[in-house]
């Protein structure tokens, strides 16, 4: 059997922890080659020697049937390996266009050469579908559209070996769909793709063939057409899992969250734009009400406007009664509310910072983790220890691992333990499964359900359908900045919530919002 990627008996250890355990990896050309695994199995790791990023303790790589060395991403790519990081490595201040060509730049004369490159990302985003507009600056574009930038950066250098990490955790359903079109299509053409995912349906639809990895070691491999989603999940998780949540009927109590009549321009790029339009909702304690929408309808500013991150324009959010429109993050905080933000790096964590460091960063300032401006530091590692535990966040060096350092889905685990311990009234919960694996997921919404039950309220915003549909007492649709649709889950199909998503309501010119 002749491989185009061979990675054999590869081992990477890291402080702590063994990273891939003897892992073998054996791609054919032109496959679609799924790399499945929790959390911090290995996954990304193994990509990252493949990439040139790390060196392996022990093991060989055989790119084409010959054995070579790669000790850096140039290298790589001289191999005709590319790689879509899970945290795209994009610069947010040049276009498009100078993101594509960087460090593959004509010059002539001392000077750029870009019309040649602008022809030939044209032709490429022309012949793979892949849309962009090369003068907008990467800060400006969605996360869809940076995707296929990274995508073009590969194309562009006439990789054929084709790495993607966790492609599709922050893209929305209509973007994933694309997605796997073009890996399809490219992989028609002779390329080769390594699939990073957790997602179990996305490697029925798009992979030939799938190895498993768990807690570092290959568990084995299976051809996907006659594997079925339970097999490969237990596969990954080692145990049988359960997503199908039934929801406890309970009357809601008092409203938690008022929010009335509120308003955010946004004002990018000099213009100013209404993006959250008059929005008035409540939620009341022991239920979750959901906020569901295609991403980039304003949930982004309607949550940053309810959590303190900005001030709306006009309008009023209570908490408990109390108005909290102007208050300070750290108020609300230290009043009854939590968040669970959707970009874990940028709102989440300090990356620099230890995870125990990272679990107080809302209590630091109180008796119990400093003395007279000292932090207590063993205070702080036994409440790490504590969590770590109750929440089974997966770390090489328990709470004095750097936070950079973890797995995505330990850092996100991480982040829903320190919001729930802090014993909220209100939770706000921003996408926060994206990028989890199915144990992860099972767990999260588990919590979540928890604290439904025990009487707080709970505000989701997710662009999982699934998750929406299974989780949701209420539905808020979010459509261009309004909300469009308040909808009981019991009453409508995932087809119907789709439809209002799009802002096309099924029948009705849309139902009325309490």
């Amino acid at each position: 059997m002749d491989y185009i990627i061979e990675m054999l008996d590869i081992t990477k250890e890291f402080p702590g922890i063994v990273a891939n355990d003897g892992v073998t990896l054996q791609v054919k050309k032109g496959e679609i080659h799924a790399l499945l695994g929790e959390n911090g199995a290995g996954k990304s790791t193994l990509m990252n020697v493949l990439f040139g990023l790390y060196q392996p303790e022990k093991g060989v790589i055989k790119i084409r049937g010959k054995e070579v060395k790669i000790d850096g991403p140039r290298t790589a790519n001289a191999l005709g390996i590319g790689m879509v990081h899970q945290h795209f490595m994009l610069v947010d201040t040049f276009t498009v266009l100078q993101n594509i060509v960087l460090g593959m730049e004509t010059v002539s004369g001392g000077l750029l050469q870009m019309e040649e490159a602008r022809e030939k990302v044209d032709a490429l985003s022309e012949k793979y579908g892949l849309k962009v507009d090369p003068d907008a600056l990467v800060s400006d574009i969605t996360v869809g559209m940076q995707q296929r930038v990274e995508i073009l950066k590969m194309l562009y250098r006439n990789n054929d070996i084709l790495i993607f990490d966790e492609p599709t955790a922050v893209l929305t359903p209509q973007e994933i769909e694309e997605l796997m079109h073009t890996m399809r299509g490219l992989a028609a053409e002779g390329k080769s793709i390594i699939f990073i995912t957790h997602k179990l349906n996305e490697i029925k639809e798009a992979a030939d063939r799938c190895t498993v990895l768990r807690r570092g070691k290959l568990i084995g491999v299976v051809d996907v057409a006659s594997a079925t989603k339970e097999s490969l999940s237990e596969m990954m998780v080692g145990r049988k899992v359960d997503l199908e949540i039934e929801l406890q009927p309970q009357a809601a109590g008092e409203p938690v969250l008022t929010v009335e009549n509120l308003c955010v321009n946004s004002h990018r790029q000099g213009h100013t734009k209404a993006v959250v339009k008059d929005v008035s909702f409540q939620v009341h304690r022991g239920e979750i009400v959901c906020i569901a929408g295609i991403d980039g309808n304003g949930q982004t500013e309607l949550v940053h406007a309810l959590t303190g991150l900005i001030h709306p324009d006009s309008g009023k959010v209570a908490l408990n009664g109390k108005d909290i429109t102007r208050q300070s993050v750290r108020y609300r905080n230290t009043n009854g509310l939590a968040h669970i933000p959707e970009d874990r790096h940028k709102h989440g964590l300090v990356l620099d910072y230890t995870l125990g460091e990272n679990l107080i960063l809302q209590r630091y300032f109180t008796d119990e983790f400093q003395s007279h401006g000292f932090l207590r530091r063993d205070n702080i590692i036994a409440y790490a220890n504590r969590l770590i535990e109750e929440f089974d966040i997966r770390s090489g060096q328990g709470a004095i691992t750097p936070a950079r350092s973890m797995s995505g889905g330990n850092q996100q685990k991480a982040i829903v333990a320190r919001e729930i311990d802090r014993d909220p009234d209100l939770l706000v919960a921003v996408q926060p499964t994206r990028g989890l694996d199915v144990g992860a997921i099972e767990y999260i919404h588990k919590k979540l359900v928890e604290q439904r039950d025990s009487g707080k309220a709970v505000l989701l915003v997710s662009l999982e359908l699934d998750e929406v549909m299974n989780l949701s007492d209420r539905i808020l649709v979010i459509y261009e900045g309004s909300i469009v649709a308040d909808l009981n889950p019991e009453e409508i199909t995932v087809q119907e919530l789709g439809l209002y998503m799009a802002g096309s309501a099924p029948g009705e010119a849309g139902r009325e919002v309490h």
